[in-house]
């Protein structure tokens, strides 16, 4: 690609990177609220305190079984018809959800958490999207700034969880539903403005090399690993920890600046990410993310005070920032054009596949084995990731020599 065809490439991709991070912003703002209600509302409606974390658990299903349908129908459509599609998810998982509390139904309440899964499913591809229109150099700040977009969750979510969750009352946390519903609505608007153009009818027919070989490359290896381990990590103790807090005494709104803080974390690095990729190297990265997600669970089993709590989550989100940002940039090297695709979907459904059983798995080893069964168990995975890591970077000094 010449220098002038990059700047025009890279001045739409700016473009779309501003409004994929309001996007991100806003999505980042409804999740907050779901991650900080869902749980306690699982505890308030479930007939048994071990399915607490099941409509967590059925909003990651429910991302894991769009991720392939949602890169299929954008790459049939548009980026920009997917994206709003989700959002409309979004709109009608919140209400939903409304609906089930009012009702006391807990089925009803897994089903509209299913249903939001669809709207993550899609908001899961604004990264991918920022990095079609961009030039290989801009690539990784792009993917960066578009994540970045969730420092603004940190806090509008965190706030809107504390003012909104008892708007509705007699019936608990029906408010924050309420309020996800008018964040989706607002992200359908600015997705309305997205400008990505589709893959011409020569890509489209052309579908690259089959996944078996894409994925079957040491880098592609790497990237899928570190994701899984990154997000799966991060949904397990993310998943717990407001359940955690509120039955060792703390209140919601204790919960709340804990989570606030979790997603500032998760967020506010994307500001520098990508520089840093460019720097030093995604390996690095990548493993640095490993090493501070095991502090992360290091930090937790040292005690139950609050500061502990917000330490062990902050660790916890700048270590799946740099797994997954890092995971992101790794993968966008694997594949053509042709071939971006089904190897987003394939990576997402894996990835998503992963968390579906973390966050279900949460709520077990916290109901059976209790708050330090929970980091315990990430330590294997944190270690297998690294031993990973380190084969790779050998292996790529041993092809350099």
């Amino acid at each position: 690609m010449s220098q002038i065809e990059s700047s025009q490439n890279d001045h739409l991709a700016k473009r779309n990177t501003f409004l994929l991070s309001g996007g991100q912003a806003l999505y980042g703002s409804n999740m907050a609220i779901l991650i900080t209600l869902s749980g306690l509302a699982g505890v308030y409606l479930s007939p048994d305190p071990a399915y607490a974390t099941l409509p967590i658990s059925a909003m990651v299903v429910g991302t894991a079984l769009s991720t392939v349908p949602a890169s299929l129908f954008m790459q049939r459509t548009s980026r920009r018809r997917g994206f709003m599609l989700g959002t409309a998810a979004g709109v009608f998982g919140a209400a939903l959800a409304m609906t089930a509390l009012f009702g006391n139904s807990f089925p009803l309440f897994c089903m509209a958490l299913f249903i939001s899964g669809i709207y993550q499913a899609f908001a899961g591809y604004y990264r991918f999207a920022a990095a079609d229109t961009a030039s290989e150099e801009f690539r990784p700040r792009a993917i960066s700034w578009v994540m970045a977009g969730g420092v603004a969750a940190a806090f509008v979510g965190a706030q809107l969880v504390a003012l909104s969750s008892d708007w509705l009352g007699p019936v608990p946390f029906v408010g924050g539903y309420a309020t996800a519903v008018i964040l989706s609505l607002i992200a359908f608007v600015v997705m309305s403005f997205l400008t990505i153009p589709k893959l011409s009818a020569d890509e489209q027919a052309n579908t690259g090399r089959p996944l078996l070989e894409i994925f079957a490359h040491q880098k592609a290896i790497v990237a899928v690993a570190c994701g899984m381990v990154g997000y799966g990590i991060m949904t397990l103790v993310m998943t717990a920890t407001p359940i955690a807090m509120v039955g060792f005494g703390l209140s919601v709104n204790d919960a709340a600046f804990v989570i606030q803080w979790h997603i500032f974390s998760m967020f506010a690095p994307s500001f520098f990410t990508g520089n840093l990729i460019a720097r030093f190297g995604v390996e690095r990265i990548l493993g640095t993310g490993l090493l501070l997600l095991a502090g992360c669970g290091l930090v937790a089993l040292g005690g139950l005070e609050i500061e502990r709590f917000v330490s062990a989550l902050i660790l916890l989100g700048l270590g799946w920032n740099f797994t997954f940002i890092g995971a992101t940039t790794l993968l966008t090297e694997c594949y053509s054009a042709a071939e971006r695709s089904k190897t987003q979907a394939a990576n997402d459904l894996i990835v998503f596949v992963v968390v579906a059983i973390a966050s279900f798995g949460s709520g077990g080893l916290l109901n059976g084995f209790g708050w330090d069964a929970v980091h315990y168990a990430l330590f294997p995975f944190v270690g297998a990731a690294l031993l990973l890591l380190l084969w790779f970077v050998l292996q790529q000094k041993g092809t350099a020599a």
